[in-house]
């Protein structure tokens, strides 16, 4: 277990307090992680930042690891991510390093204006269907407009262990889901509460 900006457990319990539905995890399970991979591809447009070490120069897929932004913002989620949970955590940390090589290989093979575009439809696309689970199947505002930061650093993390959990019944440790879902509940339970009591006010 982790303590301040490492506890997963609180992280998971905020971000789980407005991702209840079954349906609105399903569509940001589907619509989460292109909104990272286009943010990518738009960093992915800016100039190296330091040039490629040598190393790499072995490595598949080489040309398309480029030290930009790109590779800032991976290696920040990747290092978070691991030092929540190293087994749950890696596989995140591959899965946001393979979209930083997918990205510059996107942007590497598409001119400025076309990824733009196609970084502005994926964008508005993706972000439209969250706000659609919010608003019609969760019934309560995104995460994001009460924690940007939090929301933004967990919501691809939250969405690969909701996976693992339901197929694969994964917990970080023993307890995990048990103790996220106690508090989940205690969370939507106050949400509903002071929902009440302001509807009755007015």
């Amino acid at each position: 277990m982790g303590s301040g900006l490492l506890d997963l457990e609180k992280h998971f319990s905020f971000y789980g307090a407005y991702h209840s539905n079954k349906v609105n995890i399903w569509i940001h399970v589907v619509f989460v992680w292109p909104i990272v991979f286009t943010a990518m591809m738009w960093l992915a447009y800016t100039k190296p930042l330091a040039p490629q070490l040598p190393v790499m120069a072995s490595l598949p897929f080489h040309e398309f690891m480029v030290l930009n932004y790109t590779f800032v913002f991976a290696a920040v989620y990747a290092l978070f991510y691991i030092s929540l949970d190293p087994r749950a955590g890696s596989l995140a940390a591959f899965l946001v390093l393979a979209c930083w090589v997918g990205a510059n290989a996107a942007a590497q093979s598409l001119p400025f204006v076309s990824g733009r575009n196609l970084i502005l439809v994926t964008q508005g696309v993706c972000w439209t269907s969250q706000f659609i689970g919010h608003g019609v199947f969760e019934k309560r505002a995104p995460a994001l407009l009460d924690n940007i930061v939090q929301a933004f650093l967990m919501a691809p993390f939250f969405v690969l262990l909701e996976v693992l959990q339901s197929t694969f019944h994964y917990e970080p440790y023993p307890g995990f889901s048990k103790s996220v879902e106690s508090k989940v509940n205690e969370s939507i339970a106050k949400f509903r509460a002071s929902k009440k009591k302001k509807n009755l006010a007015d």
